[in-house]
């Protein structure tokens, strides 16, 4: 594929705009947008602040993942630690490195970015940052004390070899971990390796910060 082959952002005209509902985390927005052939269509969709995740690698080829259950698709699912950009304009690598403290009690000496993607373009405008993490060490100070879903979650090294034979065995099924695991085991196959991976700061235009 030619270097052609990239998203594009673009921005058609919105008639008109409101929001139906608003949470605690995330809204409901509708849209009524004008089409190419000049009609003008409702688009409903989740407003949603964006989030981080963190592929933490150990020494030993083992990946930091944490289960807990999420009440929409019922279910306990194997995740990597995450969480949301709180404050607009944050630096994702602050909110990682923050997320990577609280979930896991760890910190690492070494992170680049791993991918990028939209969760689900067609209903959110939830825009995630994967992140990697290696030189893996305990947190220093306290424990940071969870609650709610957090409260009840399970913690595990596991090979990213067996994470990826689960994602292709459809055993594993949250976005973030499936996204992260076959882009790490594509990183590194290819001819770069991890080397080749965009550094922690680079620019992420679906969520712009200040470094």
């Amino acid at each position: 594929m030619g270097n052609d082959i990239v998203d594009t952002p673009e921005s058609w005209e919105v008639v008109a705009s409101r929001t139906p509902f608003e949470g605690a985390k995330t809204a409901v927005r509708s849209d009524q947008v004008r089409m190419p052939d000049t009609s003008v269509v409702r688009r409903d969709y989740q407003v949603h602040p964006g989030s981080v995740c963190v592929l933490a690698l150990d020494e030993e080829q083992r990946v930091l993942v944490l289960k807990q259950f999420r009440h929409p698709v019922r279910h306990r699912l194997w995740e990597l630690p995450a969480g949301l950009l709180d404050v607009p304009g944050e630096n994702p690598l602050h909110a990682a490195q923050r997320e990577l403290y609280e979930e896991a009690h760890a910190k690492a000496g070494e992170w680049r970015v791993l991918a990028d993607f939209f969760t689900s373009p067609g209903g959110s405008d939830e825009a995630v940052r994967i992140f990697l993490a290696r030189d893996l060490a305990e947190a220093d100070g306290e424990r940071y004390e969870v609650s709610e879903e957090e409260a009840d979650m399970e913690i595990a090294r596991v090979p990213l070899a067996d994470l990826v034979r689960g994602v292709l065995a459809g055993e594993l099924h949250n976005p973030g971990l499936v996204t992260g695991v076959l882009a790490l085991a594509a990183a590194l196959a290819s001819d770069g390796g991890i080397e080749a991976l965009r550094p922690a700061l680079a620019p992420w235009p679906a969520r712009p910060y200040e470094a």
